[in-house]
């Protein structure tokens, strides 16, 4: 990988009631980010300014990209009224909507190759008007993108993907199909490459008891899961399964990824393995995005004491895979 290109990243500050102003200002202050990737800040002067004061820090900042420099697009759309502090809010909401917009109009015109964004407050965002029922089919829609699309989670070295994800248990079966399944597989391995992973590893789970024990508890694994193992394996992607989901995540050292078949498969392993340092990436789309794995901590916002440990990893991966894909851009030339 080219660790001389510096990719181009949009950085907003999340939900301005929250820690995601002062943590995003920490990343701003850290000379080792600017000086990795070309660093736009979605914000008005006086939010950032606002936010340092809290984190404690000092930001340099420039209007046109320079290196070693923060790019501050300020547009002056701030309102004339104080967001209220540690509080849900339609006011909020919208502020973190507009900035979020900001970043994927520049990605839709090819200005960035990354977004980066601290943590929102989904009521404050549905009171706001968003209607989707996550993050991900938001900015899918905004986007006009309409493949497959799976949240990824990453905590330490292990990134997770799904096939089915915000949707009721009942469902789950109807969607685990070998082509979702396969899709599924896909994506997580697309994405572990485009991190540095040239030849990732990845374990699948079944979704019934004990691997459905040959369809005395369900068929799924023999009909679709398998089949959908298959078809990746033939497509060239080392992948391995299906395999029981209550021990899949003891073997965790032999898999670069798991694709689970339902949300909280995945989500109870990664919060058992640990909080702090988690990330999210909202994969599939044509953009990498990626964002701290943890919510806007309302009872410590303001005091300038939340840790970027996971903000910075999620700026460590949204920098890495835009490097890498610029890099192949580059060179497809």
């Amino acid at each position: 990988m080219n660790d001389s290109i510096r990719p181009k990243i949009a950085l907003t500050l999340g939900d301005p009631a929250g820690v995601g102003p002062e943590l995003a200002a920490k990343l701003l202050a850290d000379p080792r980010n600017s000086a990795a990737a070309e660093i736009y800040v979605l914000a008005d002067r006086a939010e950032l300014d606002a936010a340092a004061a809290v984190a404690g820090v000092e930001i340099p900042l420039a209007t046109v990209p320079e290196p070693g420099v923060v790019t501050l697009l300020d547009d002056h759309s701030a309102p004339a009224d104080p967001i209220p502090l540690r509080e849900v809010s339609e006011a909020a909401g919208a502020r973190t909507l507009h900035q979020l917009r900001r970043a994927v109009s520049m990605a839709a015109d090819g200005e960035i190759g990354g977004i980066v964004f601290t943590p929102l407050n989904k009521t404050s965002l549905h009171l706001a008007g968003m209607h989707e029922e996550d993050e991900l089919r938001w900015f899918a829609k905004e986007l006009g993108y309409e493949g497959t699309t799976s949240e990824i989670n990453i905590i330490n070295d292990l990134w997770t993907a799904r096939v089915t994800s915000h949707i009721s248990m009942q469902e789950v079966a109807q969607r685990v199909t070998a082509p979702n399944v396969t899709a599924a597989i896909e994506l997580l391995h697309s994405l572990l490459h485009d991190s540095g992973i040239d030849a990732p590893r990845i374990g699948v789970c079944a979704l019934n008891p004990h691997n459905g024990e040959n369809g005395l508890f369900g068929r799924e694994e023999i009909d679709h899961i398998r089949p959908g193992v298959n078809e990746a394996k033939s497509r060239g992607i080392n992948v391995a399964g299906p395999f029981p989901s209550d021990t899949i995540f003891l073997a965790r050292e032999n898999y670069d990824g798991i694709v689970t078949m339902y949300h909280d498969q995945g989500q109870i392993a990664v919060k058992l393995l640990g909080f702090d340092g988690g990330v999210t990436v909202q994969g599939g789309l044509p953009v990498v995005i990626a964002t701290p794995a943890h919510g806007t901590a309302f009872d410590i916002a303001g005091q300038g004491i939340a840790s970027t440990t996971s903000s910075q990893n999620a700026l460590d991966i949204a920098i890495a895979v835009a490097r890498r894909r610029a890099a192949t851009k580059s060179a497809a030339r």
